[in-house]
């Protein structure tokens, strides 16, 4: 976990990521663990599936969809509809810590498609909107250290990932 969170780090000095691993989003795993997931099995899906896209605007999209920075789950007011209404939080977020691309905000806006009624309009969109979906069904239900396998096996797993995150 120092690996990806030092990774992390490096997309921004001025970034409050790393806040996001206080946060739980689904289950035990944080807000943090969730989007790092996102963002390497967008990657593979599209590796598997063979479709064209912007690595960089895919992982830092991926990294950033959640980029809301509370915890929804604390019963403030208005967070009984955090589905809906988070993903603006997280691209004003973005918007405010990072200069981002038409995709990166594509990605980020409408990643909740379609409890959120603009669908994405790029491919990378796409993916993340997809793999959100598998990931958060997975932390859901494996409720605690949903991705202790992967990880533990970090060197093995992520290695595509961190070397991705390290040149943004």
């Amino acid at each position: 976990m120092n690996s990806v969170l030092y990774c992390l780090k490096n997309l921004s000095e001025n970034s409050k990521l790393r806040k996001m691993d206080k946060f739980i989003q689904h289950g035990g795993t944080s807000c943090l663990k969730h989007t790092v997931a996102v963002a390497y099995y967008s990657i593979k899906v599209a590796e598997l599936l063979g479709i064209r896209y912007k690595k960089r605007d895919l992982i830092r999209g991926a990294l950033l969809h959640d980029y809301f920075l509370y915890d929804w789950h604390d019963g403030a007011r208005g967070r009984n509809i955090h589905g809906f209404t988070h993903p603006d939080t997280a691209l004003r977020n973005a918007d405010r810590d990072f200069t981002l691309t038409d995709t990166e905000r594509d990605i980020i806006k409408k990643h909740m498609f379609p409890l959120t009624i603009k669908p994405p309009v790029c491919r990378e969109g796409w993916i993340v909107c997809m793999v959100d979906k598998y990931c958060s069904l997975y932390e859901t239900f494996k409720r605690k250290n949903a991705y202790c396998r992967v990880y533990t096996k970090a060197s093995d797993k992520y290695t595509e990932l961190f070397d991705e995150i390290q040149m943004i």
